[in-house]
């Protein structure tokens, strides 16, 4: 063994016992005492053995910032599906995508069962366009299989430069064989909150994930609405489908605009730094409309944060299907050379001291994934009105036709329904609320 080498085996001990050392002029001097106590011993000089049988019998040569940096990453992903380690690139990367523009499929991934499932393709982007779902199974990668491949190599196979193609092969659930996507790469430029009016004096918002501006960026869109609808909104339908999450600090700001008072989310770690409550200001930006809240199976992380909320809160109503269950939350701690480690460091919980890891958020009124469309039979029921000599009403006015105003609101019912069937019923939801309101 050269003394590059043991060297770099005594650094690697040196990383597993706790212990910072420095190598100069061929003398290790030890900076500070042992942090590690009662460390297996045995599996520590198994470590160091692994090093040196891969540094001799490999049937490729292999440098040793190479084996370190693997080493490295296998100590993090075995701890969990989130924690990872993050080169000079994937950090880059990392900052570019928080603050809402990055290249690649636009596709939000997680590792199970050693193959990559999608937690939510992201609005308008190529995955979201060629038909990929929450739920998905990730199998190929153009020809190569994703069986025992980390989930920093397989993000960068998916990564790439725009206009170049790569072919996605996914087991979904109730297909009877794997389905084949061929995608165009491009650049991902989310825009994570949009929104419009419903009508009748209702509002929807979309939040796609959760960036550094999500939380401006949703009381500027609410403020609109409000000047196109005369000042006011009757109810807001909040669309957290297939939103994978994002920055803590965001989904905070979302929840904080609709809760006056309270907890709106606890984070639990083991240290001080990881330890902290965060608690409502005293402004509602709705004041007191109903809230109807839309989550399904890709509604990760942040979303579950702002779902918990309203839903403790009793601020607004949650349907749809169960949430992913993402309930940890994983900070990113520099390291020298620009690189980085993401590491799960601590749990949070809903105000009411719920922890949703690996449970979800449970949905108040809960919603099947079904389409509609319009009958085609063209069939009328008789009402009184269509009965020869039927008697006039009370008020000296004839029912026989629907007016203009209500045949075009029966078009739109129909066509949102048509188009959204779970926005459909979280406005018929929203209704009904307004109406409670208004007779209290």
């Amino acid at each position: 063994m050269n003394a590059f080498t043991r060297n770099t085996l005594i650094l690697l001990l040196g990383l597993v016992l706790g212990v910072s050392l420095s190598i100069t002029g061929g003398v290790i001097a030890e900076r500070q005492p042992p942090v590690a106590e009662h460390l297996p011993l045995e599996t520590v000089q198994a470590l160091s053995e692994v090093f040196q049988r891969v540094k001799e019998n490999y049937v490729e040569d292999v440098d040793d910032k190479t084996l370190l940096e693997n080493a490295i990453r296998g100590m993090l992903t075995g701890l969990d599906p989130h924690s990872s380690y993050l080169d000079e690139k994937a950090t880059t990367e990392l900052r570019i995508g928080t603050s809402g523009e990055f290249g690649g499929l636009g596709i939000v991934v997680g590792m199970e069962d050693g193959f990559v499932k999608v937690v939510s393709p992201i609005d308008n982007t190529p995955a979201a366009k060629a038909g990929i779902q929450s739920g998905d199974m990730i199998i190929r990668l153009d020809d190569k299989s994703v069986k025992g491949m980390s989930l920093d190599d397989a993000v960068k196979l998916m990564r790439g430069e725009p206009g170049s193609k790569i072919t996605l092969t996914v087991v979904r659930e109730g297909e009877s064989k794997p389905l084949t996507f061929e995608l165009t790469r491009d650049k991902i430029r989310v825009e994570s909150v949009k929104a419009r009016l419903l009508g009748d004096g209702y509002g929807y918002v979309r939040i796609s994930n959760f960036q550094m501006r999500t939380g401006a960026d949703l009381r500027k869109e609410v403020t609109r609405l409000k000047k196109e609808n005369n000042g006011n909104l009757k109810g807001l339908v909040l669309d957290l489908r297939n939103n994978p999450g994002g920055l803590l600090d965001a989904a905070i700001s979302v929840s904080d605009a609709f809760i006056t008072e309270g907890d709106i989310v606890s984070i639990k770690g083991r240290t001080a730094d990881n330890k902290k409550t965060a608690r409502a200001s005293p402004e509602d930006i709705l004041k007191g409309a109903p809230i109807v809240v839309l989550i399904n199976g890709g509604s990760a992380s942040a979303s579950e944060i702002v779902a918990g909320a309203l839903q403790d809160h009793r601020r607004g109503i949650i349907m749809g299907s169960k949430s992913f269950g993402k309930g940890s939350v994983q900070s990113v701690i520099d390291l020298q050379n620009n690189t980085a480690i993401k590491l799960t460091t601590a749990l949070y919980y809903t105000p009411s001291m719920r922890s949703i890891q690996a449970e979800g958020i449970q949905p108040d009124i809960k919603l099947s994934d079904v389409t509609v469309a319009a009958r085609e039979d063209g069939f009328k029921p008789l009402r009184e009105a269509d009965l020869g000599g039927h008697l006039m009403n009370g008020n000296g006015e004839d029912t026989e036709t629907d007016s203009a105003d209500q045949k075009s609101d029966k078009e739109d019912d129909l066509s949102l329904a048509s188009d959204d069937y779970p926005v459909f019923e979280a406005l018929n939801l929203l209704k009904g609320l307004h109406l409670l309101q208004t007779r209290e």
